[in-house]
């Protein structure tokens, strides 16, 4: 069963995202707190959207979450419509091969159709042939002219203080930080 997240979900999906990152060999990388994930979840304007995979306990048991898709939109200059952009997938390596990644995925593309968004997006790592060969059997198409770029630490703060007239240090940073939190 698939459903959207609850706020009771958030510790279970925190410990999701610490075990994809630790598949995708950056456990160092996986930052986000608890508290952090419910406000932009739950917080009073929800910026990220999540959806659990769910199965049911053995011997009529309550349900467990094995899995979790957490997307947030996006927008097409192209399309003029908005998208969903998958941040992550993933499903708990027990549950893997039941049906509830592509039950996720089927979810978010029925929410892309009764929306009208023309996009389904999301990345997946060169190395992780699973995924590759699972996307590729359910249609999605690799954008292999595209690449992505990110900015962080020394050069996002470089970057900004090109925009603020100054120097973005470390304790500007932190204080930010705070002030976002």
């Amino acid at each position: 069963m698939i459903r959207s997240a609850k706020p009771s979900d958030v510790p279970v999906i925190h410990a999701m995202i610490r075990e994809l990152a630790d598949y995708e060999r950056a456990p160092q990388e996986a930052k986000a707190t608890e508290e952090q994930l419910r406000e932009a979840l739950f917080g009073a304007h929800p910026a990220v959207f999540a959806l659990i995979a769910e199965e049911a306990g053995g011997a009529g048991g309550p349900a467990g979450p094995v899995g979790f898709a957490l997307w947030f939109r996006n927008f097409s200059t192209w399309t003029g419509t908005h998208g969903v952009y998958l941040e992550d997938l993933y499903v708990i390596p027990r549950a893997r091969g039941g049906g509830h990644g592509k039950a996720l995925l089927a979810e978010l593309a029925r929410i892309c159709v009764e929306r009208g968004y023309a996009r389904f997006e999301w990345p997946v790592l060169d190395w992780n042939e699973p995924a590759i060969g699972f996307y590729a059997a359910i249609g999605a198409e690799a954008m292999d002219e595209w690449t992505v770029r990110r900015l962080s630490g020394e050069p996002l703060r470089a970057l900004a203080a090109q925009a603020m007239g100054t120097a973005v240090t470390s304790d500007f940073l932190s204080e930010a930080t705070s002030l976002s939190n």
